[in-house]
């Protein structure tokens, strides 16, 4: 293919999936989706492969999302499928991990032959069962659990899927909203792609995403050859909610030959009685953008760069979650995946990594009723602390790697549930001192306007084992979750009082280099 059509076409491709994700945003009912971004849109050929992602998105979903067509197209193949339909599913083992990760796969069709997909993933306000929480025993107790389906049947809802999801749901009108606006996206997408078919006359994109995903490919193994190959060993320890260690490990090898990178998790955490088990789509997806993060970002992200990066895991790992291990709070530990990868490579890449940061964001959920009796579901909103020190710069403040969504604005918040703020501010010095220091975390206090008890779902970590410095660097400080001022580590649901306030101190990045003397 030439290479200024090829350009040209590519760049058709990147506004395609740009304008699903601002139409998902600018419609989505959830202020996590509408405001922070927790979403991925992309673009699939005939086969699943993932061709192009919008720029918007978390790790977490992106690269999870290319792993969920594929799976999805496994169960309900493409010769049963018809324009109109629509695909629904949240199966963690299948797509993002966990229940409130609803992804939609929408086929496009082009004279009634299917030529691709458009997929979204996004986090959902509710789904019943427990909530965003740890405190849950199994799979089971987490909420609605939806099978690969037809949400749309030849453009008719399907009612009986309908009806089970709004019955078993807190707040169905959102999940609903959202819902919509993931099948509008969809559907722009498809005609998108069939305006710039029409426009290139092309019957189909199969050899514009051969192009693609073959031109990432052998890019990413060139730049893997030129590193030194070897295996190269790291680890991170953390302490997650009710005060348990994790520990992950990974030896990182360097395949030269074959242009391959393969992560191995051997001898990291056993399986967690919580709900912070990972499963291995997650896991996969955060430790591929670790290496793309320091080995090739500017390529394009999508079926071909990503198939170099091999991951492995014993069963019995935190990080490859088997049922029915419950798996709400997954990305407590899945945001921890890149540090070990990291570390393994900093001495072969110093100048691309940073030092360890505060890790996963600290999610809150709250649930109640406001002072007229009515009952609300918060979307889950989130606080970071800081990130590790980088080569050249200062780690970012109150800004979490890897996971690249936003915190939602406190003012947002207050306007769409019962809820207080009386603190949003950093904490100075929190990060670790070195020639480059790490980022600062937050304090972050708010109360409740119920005038009723309510129930807190927190999900705090690093409040034991800081995040460690890199190269002499010393370590952020710890976070502190406090409830009415006393130190609180609980993995469970909490039953609030009225006038309860809760104070949220996140950790500090560590630093990298020894700090000089004076």
């Amino acid at each position: 293919m030439d290479g200024i059509q090829l350009e040209i076409m590519w760049s058709n491709m990147i506004s395609i999936v740009s304008e699903q994700a601002r139409a998902l945003q600018r419609t989505a009912f959830s202020p996590i989706v509408r405001e922070a971004g927790d979403l991925a849109t992309a673009l699939f050929d005939a086969d699943a492969r993932m061709v192009a992602q919008a720029i918007t998105g978390t790790p977490g979903h992106i690269n999870s999302l290319g792993a969920a067509a594929r799976n999805i197209i496994k169960v309900i193949p493409p010769e049963q499928l018809v324009p109109g339909d629509v695909l629904i599913t949240n199966d963690p083992w299948l797509s993002a991990g966990h229940f409130f990760d609803i992804t939609i796969l929408t086929p496009i069709f082009r004279a009634d032959r299917l030529i691709g997909y458009c997929g979204s993933t996004i986090h959902h306000t509710d789904i019943g069962g427990y909530g965003v929480g740890a405190g849950a025993r199994d799979i089971h107790e987490e909420g609605l659990w939806i099978p690969v389906m037809k949400l749309y049947d030849g453009g008719r809802p399907n009612q009986s899927l309908h009806d089970i999801i709004r019955r078993n749901v807190r707040t169905p009108d959102s999940i609903f909203g959202d819902l919509a606006a993931q099948v509008s996206s969809g559907k722009i997408g498809g005609e998108r792609l069939n305006m710039m078919c029409d426009r290139y006359d092309l019957d189909d994109i199969e050899q514009l995403a051969n192009e693609v995903i073959q031109r990432s490919e052998q890019a990413t193994r060139e730049e893997i050859r030129k590193l030194q190959a070897g295996t190269y060993h790291g680890e991170t320890s953390f302490d997650v909610p009710g005060g348990e260690i994790i520990t992950l490990k990974t030896a990182v090898t360097i395949d030269t030959e074959a242009g391959d990178i393969i992560i191995d998790f051997d001898g990291s955490s056993p399986p967690s009685k919580s709900g912070i088990n990972v499963v291995t789509a997650y896991t996969h997806a955060y430790s591929s953008f670790a290496i793309r993060s320091v080995l090739n970002p500017d390529l394009p992200n999508n079926a071909g760069s990503l198939a170099p990066i091999k991951v492995k895991s014993p069963d019995n790992c935190i990080i490859n979650a088997q049922y029915p291990s419950p798996v709400n709070a997954r990305h407590v530990v899945g945001m921890y995946v890149p540090f070990p990868i990291l570390k393994a490579l900093a001495p072969i890449l110093p100048e691309r990594v940073m030092a360890e940061g505060s890790g996963a964001v600290w999610t809150v959920q709250v649930q109640g009723r406001d002072k007229n009796g009515t009952p609300f579901t918060s979307s889950m909103f989130n606080y970071s602390g800081g990130t590790g020190a980088r080569a050249s710069k200062p780690g970012l403040s109150a800004t979490c790697y890897p996971t690249g969504v936003s915190a939602v604005a406190i003012e947002v918040l207050e306007a769409s549930i019962p809820i207080a703020f009386t603190a949003k501010e950093l904490v100075r010095g929190s990060g670790g001192h070195g020639q480059q220091n790490g980022g600062d975390g937050q304090r972050i206090s708010f109360r409740m306007r119920s005038e009723q008890d309510w129930l807190l779902n927190a999900i705090p970590s690093r409040l034991r084992l800081a995040a460690e410095g890199l190269n002499g660097g010393e370590p952020g400080a710890c976070g502190s979750f406090q409830i009415n001022g006393q130190e609180a580590d609980e993995a469970r649901k909490i039953a609030m009082a009225a006038d309860d306030e809760v104070v949220m101190i996140t950790p500090g990045g560590g630093g990298i280099g020894a700090p000089a003397t004076v």
